[in-house]
């Protein structure tokens, strides 16, 4: 279903056959039912392949537990995921494991990089946690994909934090994954490297095929995106495609004065 810049989106919206991940109805829960907290509430939304959105909303609206469900890390206490196929409730979890390993790339803000390993053999870690030996064309390629095929041998303490993302992207893509989940990728980046990460992130979208999703607080970096998902009190409240960072910007502080906070 194609929606138009600012369109509110309902939470029964109708997937697409094309969906990589799917979430039907899920819901997230924490505590017991006298001091219940509910992060998510009943959300159903889709990611098509080759798109690129950015989930964005006040503190506590939901965004992190929606991409940790999306992704596997975390179960939804009720409604169903779907990723590349596969229903991740009816997956144990070996076999959810796997599928991570296989199928998902993940960037966070931390670039959480071995130090003792070469960036070569960061970049060929997912391959060998899978238990299969690494193909080093495809470290290569990976590398050169991010600009790096020259530091193949180098440690992260010899690069700069830009560096050290780039390094992050290349084993997000070295599996060559259905989906790529990034949390708040740029979020420790000046404003020309985080650019240049994003950019490295749509040429994977529209280039490479992949999917991603990425939560951020930042409107320039969810202006790079397909779309904007916006969560407030663990609910999708609208969407946004096409739009500027001023936009983003502007839908942000209504959010937060609407929840009664200070957007961060």
């Amino acid at each position: 279903m194609i929606r138009h810049q600012g369109d509110l989106v309902d939470s029964t919206d109708s997937h697409s056959p094309d969906d990589v991940v799917r979430l039907s109805s899920v819901s997230r829960t924490y505590g017991n039912e006298r001091n219940k907290v509910v992060a998510l509430d009943q959300v159903s939304i889709g990611f098509s392949r080759r798109t690129f959105t950015a989930v964005m909303g006040p503190s506590g609206s939901g965004k992190s537990t929606m991409l940790q469900c999306a992704a596997g890390l975390d179960r939804p206490t009720s409604g169903s995921v779907t990723l590349d196929g596969q229903d991740l409730g009816a997956l144990d979890e070996r076999a959810l494991t796997e599928l991570r390993r296989e199928r998902i790339g993940f960037i966070f803000q931390a670039f959480n990089l071995l130090p003792a390993l070469t960036v070569s053999d960061n970049v060929a870690l997912p391959i060998r946690l899978a238990g299969r030996k690494p193909d080093r064309d495809r470290i290569a390629e990976a590398l050169h994909q991010v600009g790096l095929g020259d530091l193949a041998d180098r440690r992260p303490a010899e690069l700069s934090g830009g560096q050290q993302q780039r390094v992050a992207v290349a084993r997000a893509l070295v599996t060559q994954p259905a989906v790529i989940f990034g949390d708040e990728p740029t979020g420790a980046l000046d404003t020309r490297t985080a650019r240049e990460i994003l950019h490295l992130l749509r040429s994977a979208v529209h280039e490479g095929g992949q999917t991603a999703i990425m939560v951020t607080h930042d409107p320039v970096a969810a202006s790079y995106a397909d779309r904007v998902l916006f969560l407030v009190d663990g609910r999708i409240s609208h969407e946004l495609r096409g739009a500027g960072p001023e936009q983003i910007a502007e839908q942000m502080t209504q959010l937060g004065a609407r929840a009664g906070q200070v957007t961060r």
